[in-house]
C-alpha cells in the first residue's frame, strides 16, 4: 500500500513522532486518514497529540492548494507528461465535484469530512478552487470537515484497537 511506503520512506529520516504525524497528515495520499492510525497504533502517541497534529497538518495545505495548484499546473504543463498528469488530476476532481457544486461550502465540509479515498482536503480544495468559490468560506468549511474527519478516523482507530 502506498501509505505504508510513504511511512517507511519518512521513517528513514529519524523524524520525531509528532513531525511524522504532521507530515503524513499534510500529504495528499495519506492526509489524516493515515496519520491518525499510524500515530496511535504505530508511533504509540497519545490520542490527543495525534489528533491535534493530524488536524493541524491537514489544515496546512488548504491555502496553497486553493491559491497555487491551478496556476502551478498551468506553468508546469509545458511537457506532455505533466499536461497529462494535471489533466488527470483536474478531470478526476471535476468528476467528484457534484456535492460541492450543489451545496458549496456545506458540500465541501461534507466532502472533506467523509474519510474515504479521494475525499479529503486536497481534492475538496482543488474542486473549490476550480469552482471559484470564495476563499474564506472554503477555508472554514474545509477546517470543519477536517475536524469531523479527525473525530471519525480517531473513533474508528480506537474501536479497531480495542477489537484487536
Amino acid at each position: 500500500m502506498i501509505q505504508e511506503r510513504i511511512f517507511d520512506f519518512l521513517s528513514n529520516f529519524n523524524l520525531s513522532p509528532k513531525t511524522m504525524i504532521l507530515l503524513l497528515s499534510t500529504l495528499p495520499v495519506t492526509e489524516l486518514r493515515a496519520s491518525v492510525p499510524i500515530g496511535i497504533l504505530v508511533l504509540k502517541q497519545a490520542v490527543s497529540t495525534t489528533f491535534i497534529y493530524s488536524v493541524i497538518g491537514n489544515i496546512i495545505p488548504i491555502a496553497p492548494i486553493y491559491f497555487f495548484l491551478e496556476p502551478v499546473s498551468r506553468g508546469l504543463s509545458g511537457t506532455p507528461l505533466m499536461r497529462r498528469f494535471f489533466d488527470w488530476i483536474f478531470t478526476r476532481a471535476k468528476k467528484r465535484s457534484g456535492l460541492i457544486e450543489k451545496y458549496e461550502a456545506f458540500g465541501l465540509m461534507l466532502f472533506v469530512s467523509i474519510p474515504f479515498p479521494g475525499t479529503g482536503v486536497w481534492t475538496g480544495c482543488l474542486i473549490a478552487s476550480l469552482l471559484r468559490m470564495r476563499f474564506l468560506p472554503t477555508f472554514l468549511a474545509a477546517c470543519v470537515g477536517v475536524v469531523i474527519a479527525a473525530v471519525v478516523v480517531t473513533a474508528l482507530t480506537l474501536l479497531g484497537k480495542t477489537a484487536f
